[in-house]
């Protein structure tokens, strides 16, 4: 199936496969919410960003806690602050309008063009959050009681929606979703998400990078493994520290770059001492060509 003439392309800083890309096509043609799973690290959040680059379009965030109601993404009604006015300030309080701050979600009905909507980790949020959400972007319009107005949206946005896969969403929200995995890049997928960022790398640091990183990852033990976004970093730090890429192997320099976890680090140092062999068993599975 080919999508690619016209819609989302990519764009210059983010690699797309043309699975990805289809798909974001086919979730904007349909009008349908864009659900995208994967591990963190594998670019979830950064493809919305691609996706509003792409299309010129403005990207609005909606960053997902254990705590959010899907009310606050509509609108709050800021009662302390009318209350405060009210014993100390000199405006007239009964226009509640002015107490009335639309959330992300109202935002993006509200704006005068498309946009793009990411709701980012909604698996964060408690059970009844997505199904909460499932009336207004269906409808794409919502009530406000406090000054009897009706919100409905000027131009549909795209929505794309993030998980980490941590806890199960409904079925019926998922229904009304187009979904996507994006899979851990391979070597070859992530030497080309390097070149993006570090197109004058030597060859020689990032095969050994490339090798010790992969290796890192089959580490069973590990409580958080290194992600794209790590490698990058890490990469950048043996730059600056102009590290001699033949110690990369054996020492794994600025681990605490890779790796967030004092017990993970612990792990690896037991993995460096006392599994030398598994080491050279990678290096050629992951060696680049």
């Amino acid at each position: 199936m080919n999508m690619n003439t016209t819609g989302y392309r990519g764009s210059a800083d983010y690699i797309v496969s043309d699975e990805l890309r289809n798909t974001v096509n086919i979730a904007i043609a349909l009008q349908k919410p864009l659900l995208i799973k994967g591990e963190p690290g594998t670019g979830k959040t950064m493809l919305a960003q691609s996706i509003a680059d792409g299309l010129g379009k403005e990207l609005l965030v909606w960053n997902i806690k254990s705590t959010t109601k899907a009310q606050e993404g509509l609108y709050v009604y800021d009662t302390v602050q009318r209350l405060y006015d009210s014993q100390f300030g000199e405006q007239d309080v009964s226009n509640i309008s002015q107490y009335i701050k639309l959330g992300k979600l109202g935002e993006s009905f509200d704006s005068d063009e498309q946009v793009v909507l990411l709701i980012d980790e909604i698996d964060k949020a408690d059970l009844e959050f997505p199904n909460d959400l499932l009336w207004e972007l269906d409808q794409m319009s919502f009530y406000i009681p406090e000054t009897k107005e009706t919100i409905t949206a000027k131009h549909r946005p795209i929505v794309i929606i993030t998980s980490n896969a941590e806890k199960e969403l409904p079925d019926a929200f998922l229904r009304r979703c187009i979904f996507h995995y994006i899979a851990f890049p391979d070597p070859a997928a992530m030497t080309a998400i390097v070149d993006v960022h570090y197109p004058d790398l030597k060859k020689k640091l990032l095969e050994q990078c490339m090798e010790a990183f992969y290796w890192l990852r089959t580490i069973p033990d590990l409580q958080k493994k290194p992600s794209t976004s790590e490698l990058l970093d890490w990469l950048q730090a043996l730059v600056v520290g102009g590290i001699n890429p033949q110690r990369i192997a054996d020492e794994l320099p600025f681990m605490g770059v890779l790796l967030k976890k004092n017990q993970d680090l612990d792990v690896l140092l037991w993995h460096l001492n006392n599994r030398p062999q598994s080491r050279i068993a990678h290096r050629q599975a992951f060696k680049i060509g």
